[in-house]
């Protein structure tokens, strides 16, 4: 099943599942700006590639969220899940099992602001547009 639709620009999935080195080979903000654009707001993977998360936090557009277990062997598209930021916790709707994750730490505050350059005009390392 696909995440967006073909024909279509925004998808009905607002998490993806991966496995490990997730985003390898995308070396450019471009590849969670897309995701985040298509209505993406979570990717949860065992791995990142380095380049992807960090370009994940500082485009503030989706929360990369590195799991110790291989999910996407366990959940499938259209599988209904609840991802618990705060707790670090993703539950599938149809079983009730609870999957922990790696919490975001120091990201977090940066993703939330939506991204680098609002995170440093919002705690003030940068001045305000005015």
């Amino acid at each position: 099943m696909r995440y967006v639709r073909e024909g279509e620009l925004d998808s009905q999935y607002s998490i993806v599942i991966a496995g490990k080195n997730f985003g390898c080979g995308s070396s450019r903000e471009h590849a969670p700006i897309a995701l985040g654009s298509a209505g993406c707001k979570v990717v949860l993977a065992e791995s990142f590639a380095r380049i992807f998360f960090r370009n994940s936090v500082a485009t503030g557009e989706l929360y990369p969220c590195e799991s110790a277990h291989r999910l996407c062997d366990v959940l499938k598209t259209g599988d209904v899940v609840t991802v618990d930021l705060d707790a670090c916790t993703v539950t599938a709707k149809d079983t009730g099992k609870v999957t922990s994750f790696k919490a975001l730490g120091d990201v977090r505050p940066v993703v939330d602001a939506g991204g680098l350059f609002n995170y440093a005009r919002k705690t003030g390392m940068i001045a305000q547009n005015r």
